[in-house]
């Protein structure tokens, strides 16, 4: 629960879980009942994610007002975390596991977790079920063994039966068992519609089912009207199994971290809940097992197998000191791990957060369905009126035949297919990113993302990668192992940038820094210390020549360098040069390949760097791209807004830094492995640190909104057939409910394609 005291709103954030929720119907539904309440505000529902989330003023409607209505529309509610009491649809499988990542490292059996039993409580249920929602000891059964799954066979029993005798014997009889049959079927769903309908929503698919069966009784249609309503549950059913796949990838993020973990306490190790760790305790993690938290490792070296969190393929190589993350597998090694984050604030958690809130950030094309819908429902319930009025009032045609077609026409007016379309689409895409540690915050910046021409860049950390190497060594007396010997002995200890490269390059090339004394830094020139008890420089260019130790020739070889983009210092000793070390801040190894994938699919990339001219020059032209140098922070907000003048753009940066730009463009990106920063400060954040993931998530938005609009295509396409052949009645009430259902389950279905789609193939 959260408050805002700075702008004097007193309200209280409270969540929940909803389950049975299987199309944005269900969402509009609860968000229409909840927003009648007194004192319910900014109510924010996430189909896929199963997540209700609103604002509560106090005095007025409390947790229990809020539930109760929940319940008597038919849906399942509990607080977020704790067990709904509904059930999960389930297709027939191998074996129950079949959906559990059985990695052949995690043997450990920590993320099996056992199902969580309801309580009485939490699984009653105040009013009339929901079409989605069943019995609370349906929990994770088959969908045959569930109540609506029982009903649906139930009423298939019927309706064959009935079939059966009116081919075999009496009509009469069979009449009776299809008017059985329909009412049998039509009953929850009435009770359902009445629900709704007492909520203050009076236009849903269960209002117009229930008109349109009853109708068709009264007009002596019983057969067609058991048929309707046997293939509605069906459609139901579908639709439950659909949306269940979808959510699925969700929830198995949640399945990453292992319920339990190794507690290890003065040397004596025993197994505790994975969620009650606590900042600073050590666990201890053997080879096979997940990592329960994310830490430090205190103690071991392993090989982490990281892409359950990140997706990144490759083990990497992790010792003491290393940050490791929840749900990461320890492939190799037994590992001490010293806990640094919460359960509910590990980067598991902040992902499905993150998914989650993403649902909320409705893209533009949803939220121009949603203003379509809530006019077209109205619209289609009046032409089903008149369809079935005006003909007999008017023109004297047949009642029967007019009030059929009119009651056709509202089931297949029903606009679940559409206004599902695009929600599933971008919880898909959302999902599927994620997995692949390309995260976006929901619809409305994947459609940015899927429309952007343009991609600008920072330079260090993101192009570069963020500390400098040495390039060149340049012996002008000696060999190179003596200079690096005084160079490394000058620079020992130092924690400059420039000074640790010189470090590192000793150290690659076996060299033993010489002892020195007396080390010191000048400011804005370099360092200077005794060395084997002779003064010895590591200084730039200027300050050597200025010194007497550089001629003409050397100045001449360090300018050169220096043109290439390099920093180039001096080692020296009293008017004596021993030679010259080049550095250079060079590029990611994925940096050209991702410049030139954006190329190839037509967007432009550019760097933005604080660095000097010739730098920025050297490292784009390696690059292949344009670029702008020497910018303070406003002056890449500047570039950024003159970029947009041309198109959408991205901006990739570290997420700290960059922060201004990243806030001024289309769409900001931050790299970043999991950092706070990177999943908290952009619209967007990559988690495998890869530049060529930039271009891969561009693919994902254009995929998706394309998934889209196929979506949208199938959903109305349909629509306007059977609405035409329906008034021209050449097809009747079983191919109306057909058509809705059908269009709902395809839509769903061409969704789930993009939890398969490989962004990074090209």
């Amino acid at each position: 629960m959260t408050n805002d005291l700075r702008t004097g709103d007193t309200s209280e954030r409270h969540d929940w879980t909803v389950t049975g929720m299987d199309c944005a119907a269900c969402a509009t539904k609860i968000s229409t009942a909840l927003e009648r309440l007194p004192g319910v505000a900014d109510v924010q529902i996430g189909v896929m994610s199963e997540r209700l989330s609103l604002r509560l003023e106090p005095g007025a409607t409390g947790r229990e007002g809020v539930e109760a209505v929940v319940k008597k529309l038919g849906y399942g509610i509990a607080p977020k975390g704790q067990p709904t009491g509904q059930r999960k649809f389930v297709m027939p499988r191998a074996t129950d596991h079949a959906d559990q990542d059985h990695s052949a490292h995690d043997h450990s059996g920590h993320d099996h977790a056992e199902p969580v039993k309801p309580t009485a409580a939490e699984s009653s249920h105040d009013g009339p079920g929901h079409s989605h929602a069943s019995d609370p000891a349906d929990l994770d059964k088959h969908w045959y063994a569930t109540a609506k799954g029982k009903l649906v066979i139930g009423t298939g029993f019927l309706l064959a039966a009935a079939t059966l005798v009116k081919l075999f014997a009496s009509e009469q009889v069979a009449l009776w068992a299809f008017v059985a049959a329909c009412l049998i079927g039509v009953f929850p769903v009435a009770r359902r519609a009445l629900a709704a309908l007492r909520a203050g929503i009076p236009f849903t698919i269960e209002g117009l089912m229930t008109i349109a069966a009853v109708g068709a009784l009264f007009i002596g249609a019983a057969e067609e009207a058991a048929l309707v309503v046997f293939l509605f549950a069906v459609g139901e059913v579908l639709e439950g199994v659909a949306a269940d796949r979808a959510r699925a990838s969700i929830r198995a993020l949640a399945d990453l971290v292992p319920k339990t973990a190794l507690l290890e306490i003065n040397g004596t190790t025993r197994e505790v809940d994975a969620a009650a760790l606590e900042i600073g305790q050590l666990v201890l993690v053997r080879p096979g097992d997940r990592i329960p938290a994310d830490g430090v490792i205190a103690e071991g070296s392993s090989g982490i197998d990281e892409s359950p969190v990140t997706g990144e393929s490759m083990p990497k190589t992790k010792g003491p000191g290393d940050a490791v993350f929840a749900g990461s597998i320890n492939a190799e090694a037994a590992l001490r791990v010293t806990v640094t984050k919460s359960a509910e604030d590990n980067t598991i958690s902040r992902i499905i957060a993150l998914v989650e809130e993403a649902e909320s950030a409705r893209a533009p094309t949803e939220r121009f369905i949603d203003r379509f819908s809530r006019w077209y429902m109205p619209a289609i319930t009046g032409l089903g009126l008149l369809v079935a009025v005006v003909p007999p009032l008017f023109f004297g045609q047949v009642w029967d035949t007019w009030v059929y077609r009119g009651l056709a026409l509202l089931l297949i007016g029903c606009p679940c297919a559409l206004v599902i379309s695009v929600p599933a689409s971008i919880a898909s895409a959302l999902s599927s990113g994620a997995k692949r540690g390309m995260l976006m915050k929901g619809g409305s910046v994947i459609e940015a993302v899927a429309r952007v021409t343009q991609v600008a860049f920072d330079k260090t950390g993101t192009l570069t990668a963020g500390r400098p190497a040495v390039t060149d060594v340049v012996v002008l007396d000696g060999t190179e192992a003596d200079l690096l010997a005084v160079a490394a002995g000058v620079e020992n200890g130092s924690s400059h940038p420039l000074a640790e490269a010189i470090l590192r390059r000793a150290k690659e090339s076996s060299v033993t820094a010489l002892s020195a004394t007396g080390a010191k830094a000048l400011i804005g020139k370099g360092a200077e210390a005794l060395v084997d008890g002779q003064a010895a420089w590591v200084a730039s260019p200027r300050f050597a020549t200025d010194s007497g130790a550089l001629d003409a020739e050397g100045l001449r070889r360090a300018t050169e360098m220096e043109g290439e983009g390099k920093t180039v210092v001096v080692v020296f000793r009293e008017r004596h040069a021993l030679g010259l070390i080049a550095m250079r801040d060079e590029p990611r190894s994925d940096a050209i390949e991702a410049v030139a994938q954006l190329k190839a699919m037509g967007v432009s990339s550019v760097m933005l760097t604080g660095d000097n001219a010739r730098t920025g020059a050297a490292i784009a032209g390696v690059l292949g791209m344009d670029h702008r140098a020497d910018l303070m922070p406003d002056d890449k907000v500047t570039a950024i807004k003159a970029m947009a003048v041309a198109g959408g753009v991205i901006m990739v940066g570290d997420g700290i830094n960059d922060a201004p730009a990243l806030a001024a463009a289309s769409v900001g990106v931050a790299m970043g492995s999991g950092t706070d920063v990177a999943l908290e400060t952009a619209s967007a954040a990559l988690l495998r640190n890869r530049v060529t993931d930039v271009a891969a998530m561009i693919r994902l938005a254009r995929a998706a909104v394309g998934n889209i609009r196929q979506n949208v295509t199938i959903a109305l396409g349909l629509k306007a057939v059977f609405l035409v052949t329906t008034v021209l009645g050449l097809t009747g009430l079983w191919i109306a409910i057909m058509a809705d259902t059908g269009a709902t389950v395809l839509v769903t279905l061409n969704a789930l394609r993009m939890l398969r789609f490989d962004p990074e193939r090209r």
